[in-house]
């Protein structure tokens, strides 16, 4: 069946026994699911147009950040005027003094320790964070406490840490714990400017401890009087002093030979006097320390092993000497690694999580097959998750590394509280700020600039390793 102008056309079904279809061309630019081709592309391939709408942020990345960087760079060059203003040209001057100033050069120090313990360290903790997550109950929880940090301004886990590390006027929670734990092992009480109320029993000097002057067959009882206790405000846990009864043991009391109000005999236990709880006591022979003990309290000792022979008592300095309140946690050598701890408090949730969602991604057949075949747990760690880990572990490394060379807020906050200590934990951030606050812009320029050049390298593999994954 043909139409006028020849061509053949399908004839309708059931017309006949036979059905005639025709065969239809497609043209190039015919489409039979989409229809004719736009010459011209959509409407979202133009390049002017995606030009309009990139052009915003074009210009703001320009206005916020190439013009800064670029005006910077330029200032650092230039030496600083009255005020602020731009001074002479000095080329890098403001960069070998970066490297020549005390001051600036302990924040580069600084900078150098906070980059090489705490992206590793967040790094360590956050994958035994992750790890132990999948090992005990309630893990959900557990991340969730750990997370919380990552949600604190850094100004309030400044202000948080610096009441932690606080030991004046009042014990912080760091104090505290140290306090404690020291005390078990350790007893803190001391006596300082405690001293012989009578020369005539004891001599020597606070340093170097107190002597008797004559020596004691076993069965004595000794008095060791001492003066120079506090009595307005006397160290908790001191009875009234009592003296022992005689034994065939050495024994003896240290006490306090003097009471509010005074009277009494010189030299002798009277009431109202205070025993001296926890000094140390040893009983020589020949020069030689052959017993130690302690006194009680109401500042009674016995010496039960001896009870035969001569002895001289002393009281080792220790006894004397301040008790242990804790460590200066932010004083000239610990504020750094004080401050690196909080950082670490903060940060330690945010590896976690990251390592956590990584490990979820480990197939799990890999893991229980080399099980299976007689692997440990810590082969399996070793050999199997850490490898597999190894990208997700990079990203942490290095996304820590940028963010620790840039650190600010903790550090400012928590150094507030140091007072004169405040200038051994500058990092170069912070020093960048202070030079700024005087308008010593040429400086605070040229650490601006070093601390983009350092960031630069970091940045770039982090961008490289995004680009690998995705491609």
């Amino acid at each position: 069946m043909t139409r006028d102008t020849g061509e053949p056309v399908a004839e309708p079904v059931g017309t006949g026994p036979s059905v005639l279809v025709a065969e239809s061309k497609i043209s190039p630019e015919t489409s039979v699911t989409s229809g004719p081709r736009r010459r011209g592309g959509a409407p979202g391939e133009k390049r002017w147009l995606a030009g309009v709408f990139l052009a915003p942020a074009a210009v703001l990345l320009l206005a916020i950040l190439c013009y800064p960087l670029i005006y910077s760079v330029v200032r650092s060059l230039f030496s600083d005027g009255p005020a602020g203003a731009v001074g002479s040209f000095t080329g890098l001057h403001n960069y070998e003094e970066i490297f020549t100033n005390n001051a600036i050069l302990r924040s580069v120090v600084n900078n150098i320790i906070w980059v090489v313990v705490v992206p590793a360290a967040v790094t360590i903790l956050g994958l035994m964070f992750a790890v132990l997550t999948e090992r005990i109950r309630w893990a959900t929880a557990f991340k969730t406490v750990l997370f919380v940090p990552m949600a604190i301004s850094g100004l309030a886990v400044g202000v948080t840490f610096a009441l932690i590390y606080n030991d004046a006027p009042s014990r912080g929670l760091a104090n505290t714990v140290t306090v404690g734990i020291h005390d078990i092992f350790s007893q803190s009480t001391g006596y300082p400017g405690e001293h012989p109320r009578d020369a005539s029993v004891l001599t020597g000097s606070e340093g170097k401890g107190f002597t008797t002057k004559k020596s004691y067959p076993a069965g004595s009882v000794v008095e060791l009087p001492l003066t120079g206790l506090s009595l307005t405000s006397p160290p908790p846990g001191l009875s009234a002093a009592q003296t022992p009864k005689a034994a065939t043991a050495l024994t003896g009391v240290v006490w306090n030979d003097f009471k509010l109000g005074g009277g009494g005999t010189v030299g002798r236990v009277d009431p109202g006097e205070l025993g001296l709880k926890g000094v140390t006591v040893q009983a020589l022979q020949n020069g030689r320390v052959v017993a130690t003990t302690t006194t009680d309290g109401s500042g009674t000792f016995t010496f039960s092993k001896l009870t035969a022979g001569q002895f001289t008592l002393r009281l080792p300095h220790g006894n004397f000497t301040e008790p242990f309140t804790g460590l200066s946690w932010l004083g000239q050598h610990l504020i750094t690694w004080a401050i690196i701890i909080a950082y670490l408090w903060v940060y330690a949730g945010f590896a976690m999580v990251l390592l956590a969602a990584g490990m979820a991604a480990i197939p799990r057949d890999a893991l229980e097959a080399a099980r299976m075949d007689g692997a440990t747990e810590w082969q399996v760690f070793r050999r199997i998750t850490v490898p597999l880990l190894t990208p997700v572990l990079l990203v942490v490394f290095v996304t820590m590394v940028i963010n620790v060379l840039k650190v600010f807020d903790v550090v400012f906050i928590i150094s507030q509280s140091a007072g004169a200590n405040q200038k051994y934990a500058q990092v170069l951030a912070t020093q960048l700020y202070q030079f700024y606050g005087t308008q010593q812009y040429g400086l605070a320029s040229a650490i601006g600039v070093i601390l983009v050049a350092l960031v630069l390298p970091a940045m770039a593999f982090n961008i490289r390793r995004f680009r690998k994954d995705q491609g």
